[in-house]
């Protein structure tokens, strides 16, 4: 008995079946599958074709790059993650969860660069004039160089362009755009990957930047094709939680700059505000020292922004104390209290309640607040408050001691820009010794002010 051929196979990763199925199994991608019968690519022979001389290839020290330089958008936090401006022919595709601000966002950068007398025609394909035009009279975004349309259909945003003839082109969102020339409901895979890549020719070919919104899926991904991300020259992630105001910005790839750099925004009444110095956002407001507090300085990108770690320890009859954290990791933490216990002599932490988090709504990642979060516990456990004038940076180990961290110079220069006068790093070996250090800290600063006092 003959075996079955394949009668269907993926478009984007070539895999096949013996029958038609809505998601390919191998890259996870919907409405890919298509019978194999069916002319997808080229079958023909191509013929060349002569170029013209203004096509013709070049030596790449003649080719004029004035076209391509970087210009700014008006906001400065936007501006520093796409490399210092806006490229002319860019395709930038900003994606985030619904609801975080990537509507307001641009439309604040539609409205900064209308404002230098440059043409913008922003599309809203997911709300009626109407409705843009009532949030724009409420964050200031009104300019008469600023065109607003409410389209769908992909053509009928060619005709606009084509009539407005736009210096910047936003379009909110690829998703809800749909294209006569591909089948299928919009936001499916093959309208998105024509709309996107007709929208990233006419960027091309016109020399005209492209501002595209895109959607998420439940895990945060892109939603779409994964060819929508190698199209476009940016990716850039808007990222916030909505119980704060605090956004960020943040490039997932850029061609035309670096891809660690991060933009602070806050949102406000009045829309959304850039934060070019965000050191006061996770900072406590009191100066009244208190245990259990201590100041880190954690890497966003490039940038260096001190947070303060707070930590409460309550004593408990329970037989399981509690851990209860917010804005750091669990299992960390969890580490960092059983170091405490075994190398650092604090052997009743096991009878007591831990609560630590981060002022601001802050989430730390990374191990180098390991040591902050350390000298806070410790801070609470033993009632002595740290001074503010220390900050501590350092990933701890299962063995005790203090590891250094990425940027380790950088984090010391910020902290000490700010005023922070004793820094505990990596020199200070094991949390043991940081521990003491920091109480020893202590104690100077109590005995200057009773001094003070008297």
């Amino acid at each position: 008995m003959a075996r079955p051929t394949s009668a269907f196979r993926c478009t984007e990763c070539g895999w096949s079946t013996v029958k038609w199925v809505g998601r390919c199994a191998e890259c996870q991608q919907w409405g890919t599958v298509v019978d194999a019968a069916e002319q997808t690519g080229i079958v023909r022979s191509v013929q060349a074709v002569t170029p013209t001389a203004a096509r013709a290839a070049r030596p790449i020290a003649e080719v004029e790059a004035e076209h391509t330089a970087h210009r700014p958008s008006g906001i400065g936090e936007f501006d520093r993650v796409l490399g210092g401006g806006i490229v002319a022919g860019a395709a930038i595709l900003l994606s985030g969860e619904p609801g975080v601000g990537k509507s307001t966002l641009l439309l604040e950068v539609a409205a900064r660069v209308a404002s230098t007398g440059r043409r913008v025609l922003y599309v809203s394909a997911e709300e009626s004039t109407a409705q843009v035009r009532l949030r724009a009279g409420r964050t200031g975004a009104l300019h008469g160089e600023l065109y607003l349309a409410a389209e769908t259909d992909l053509a009928t945003i060619l005709g606009q362009v084509d009539q407005v003839a736009p210096e910047l082109l936003i379009v909110d969102s690829v998703q809800t755009v749909s294209s006569s020339l591909s089948d299928g409901l919009p936001g499916q895979p093959s309208q998105v990957r024509e709309v996107a890549s007709t929208l990233i020719r006419v960027a091309k070919e016109r020399g005209l930047p492209v501002l595209i919104v895109g959607h998420v899926t439940k895990d945060g991904s892109i939603a779409g094709p994964r060819l929508l991300e190698h199209l476009v020259d940016v990716v850039c992630q808007f990222e916030g939680d909505r119980q704060t105001a605090l956004r960020f910005v943040r490039a997932l790839k850029n061609r035309f700059g670096p891809t660690d750099e991060v933009g602070c925004f806050e949102m406000t009444g009045d829309g959304i505000a850039e934060v070019p110095d965000p050191s006061g956002l996770f900072l406590s407001s009191t100066r009244t020292a208190v245990s259990g507090t201590c100041v880190t300085v954690a890497l966003e990108g490039r940038r260096a922004l001190p947070v303060e770690v707070q930590a409460l320890v309550v004593s408990t009859k329970a037989p399981q104390p509690r851990r209860v954290v917010n804005g750091v990791d669990p299992s960390r933490v969890a580490m960092i209290i059983a170091v405490l216990e075994r190398r650092a002599g604090l052997r009743q932490l096991g009878e007591h309640d831990v609560y630590v988090s981060t002022v601001g709504g802050v989430r730390l990642v990374e191990p180098g607040a390991d040591l902050a979060i350390a000298v806070a516990i410790a801070s609470a456990m033993r009632d002595r408050a740290v001074p503010h004038e220390l900050a501590a940076f350092g990933e701890i180990s299962l063995a005790g001691e203090v590891r250094p961290v990425t940027s380790a110079k950088q984090r010391g220069n910020e902290a000490r820009r700010l005023g922070y006068t004793t820094i505990l790093d990596v020199e200070a070996g094991s949390v043991h010794a940081a521990v003491e250090r920091a109480m020893m800290a202590s104690t100077s600063t109590r005995e200057r002010e009773l001094d003070a006092a008297f």
